[in-house]
């Protein structure tokens, strides 16, 4: 299911949305896209902060290039660690990443303890560091989140809000997990759910705006206290 239509509970209009990106000579997914562009953008703010608050740029592309190996370990990692059950009897399947499965608590853990290692060996002051690495990891995660709106999902329970969401890959992953939106028992949910209008909470949404909202009190903060 590559592509549905979303509506919304405020919106009369429904919206088609793809999980894939069709470049023409190739195709890749929207969420790969989308987690790629919020990396770059952090970057680039990152590399800006540290050209103004005099940091060395050599130094500090060591610090990113470590920085990203460990936060991909460390999501991996996480991600693995939750579902030992799984991969225990799988080990082979821990490299495949390419698969899906990265914890973003994980891949900051991951990130900042390489990263900090760098910094001590490079002699870079760490309280900028994380001065820098918090306003740049709000607003990748605040762009990344919209991944999760092309694959729809990291929605929440049901809502009467204008803000409410639905699609078919939302209602099918309901009828897979019926107890955790209090429908178990209910013998056509799909049914259940369009008689009753119901919708869910865009979860990905609300968590892009806070990430957004953060990077900019502390952006301002940092450039009227710093």
């Amino acid at each position: 299911m590559d592509s549905v239509l979303v509506k919304f509970a405020g919106i009369a209009q429904e919206f088609e949305v793809s999980s894939v990106l069709d470049l023409g000579f190739a195709q890749v997914r929207w969420y790969g896209a989308i987690i790629a562009f919020g990396f770059l953008l952090a970057v680039l703010f990152g590399g800006r902060i540290a050209y103004v608050w005099e940091i060395n740029l050599d130094k500090m592309i060591d610090v990113l290039l470590f920085g990203t190996v460990g936060a991909i370990v460390g999501a991996r990692a996480y991600y693995v660690a939750f579902k030992w059950d799984y991969y225990s009897a799988h080990l082979s399947e821990i490299p495949k990443i390419w698969e899906g499965g990265l914890a973003i608590y994980g891949g900051i853990i991951g990130g900042l303890l390489l990263a900090l290692i760098v910094c001590k060996v490079q002699k870079i002051n760490i309280p900028n560091l994380l001065d820098m690495v918090g306003m740049s990891l709000l607003i990748g995660q605040g762009i990344g989140r919209w991944g999760n709106y092309a694959n729809q999902e990291a929605f929440g329970g049901f809502t009467y809000s204008n803000f409410g969401m639905m699609s078919d890959k939302v209602v099918d992953y309901i009828q897979r997990n019926p107890a955790e939106f209090g429908v178990e028992g209910i013998s056509d949910i799909p049914a259940y759910i369009a008689e009753n209008d119901l919708y869910v909470h865009p979860t990905f949404f609300y968590e892009s705006v806070w990430c957004l909202l953060g990077f900019l009190v502390l952006y301002i903060t940092l450039k009227k206290f710093r």
